[in-house]
């Protein structure tokens, strides 16, 4: 296998969907993953393993999960966010469980109907599960700091606080955490500034990969901050599509296709066929018809004698 800088892990099955009305057929669902598969990507989130009534547009994420798992050599993460959802979870045998707990406790609330220490207790029960599994069958634990760069309901965002909830993640047995910025706030200089921050409280080991949105436009410059420091694991939706339904105006996930070329043309491995990575995107164009997809690099094309080319 060739050696890959950055890992591209596609969030749009899950993150993208949840977020628009038109939901997208199991069928249509297994093509577009088993295409990104092709394509190269390393990592996708299938889904989030919660009820029907609440995110219709992932009902069918136990099919699709166990679908994914049987493309080989692909990690197959979901959103977990509570016991149930992990109990479901670890029954398709997904690689990663992400768990989310917003650092803004009124989007906690919102979002998933929970105080920080309520979260916390739950992070510890699923922890608790994990560790009756054999070892070979126990998915990495990621408890995902949301809105820690800010919040489109409380606002600003005490680093201090990101720390200690990440200390506090790490204590309850998570394997790792992640930054995300649930809100599209962010920008380079704080980016490099939290990252630096909850290295040291938990170590550099223990946060490798962020989340971020491109609601004012600042994502791919946040990704280049993020990776000019340091961290190897960049979410991005294909498409741009996604945003976070418990934050109003959180809208636009990074671009999969302007990521890769962004890397790419750095010269970072991401180990992703451009090619075959268009053929995805026209998936999900046939399965979304009314979807709008974004992208500058899709629409643009490749640079005369770029190497992905």
């Amino acid at each position: 296998m060739n050696k890959i800088d950055i890992e591209v892990s596609e969030v749009g099955p899950r993150d993208g969907l949840q977020s628009i009305s038109q939901i997208m057929s199991t069928e249509s669902k297994k093509r577009w993953i088993e295409a990104l598969a092709l394509a190269g990507i390393p990592e996708i989130e299938v889904g989030s393993f919660v009820p029907a009534r609440i995110f219709p547009q992932l009902a069918d994420t136990m099919e699709i999960a166990k679908f994914a798992k049987t493309i080989e050599g692909l990690k197959v993460a979901a959103l977990v966010p509570n016991l149930k959802g992990a109990e479901n979870a670890i029954l398709a045998g997904v690689d990663k469980l992400t768990i989310p707990l917003s650092v803004s406790e009124t989007h906690s609330m919102r979002n998933v109907n929970r105080t920080h220490d309520q979260m916390l207790d739950e992070v510890k029960r699923i922890v608790e599960l994990i560790r009756d599994l054999p070892i070979d069958e126990r998915p990495l634990i990621e408890g995902a700091l949301s809105t820690a760069f800010g919040c489109t309901i409380e606002g600003s965002i005490s680093e201090d606080r990101v720390v200690e909830l990440a200390e506090a993640l790490m204590e309850a047995g998570c394997s790792e955490v992640g930054l995300s910025d649930t809100t599209g706030y962010a920008n380079p200089v704080q980016v490099k500034r939290l990252i630096g921050k909850v290295w040291d409280a938990i170590g550099r080991d223990h946060l490798t990969g962020i989340h971020l949105h491109n609601t004012r436009g600042q994502g791919l410059a946040n990704v280049l901050a993020a990776v000019e420091v340091g961290l190897t694991t960049v979410d991005s939706s294909m498409g741009g599509i996604g945003g976070c339904p418990a934050a109003p105006g959180a809208s636009g996930n990074i671009v999969t296709e302007d990521l890769v070329f962004l890397l790419e043309a750095m010269g970072l491995k991401t180990g992703i066929d451009f090619d075959k990575l268009l053929d995805a995107r026209d998936v999900v164009a046939r399965a979304l018809p009314d979807v709008e997809l974004y992208g500058f690099t899709p629409n643009a094309g490749l640079p005369l004698g770029s190497s992905l080319a």
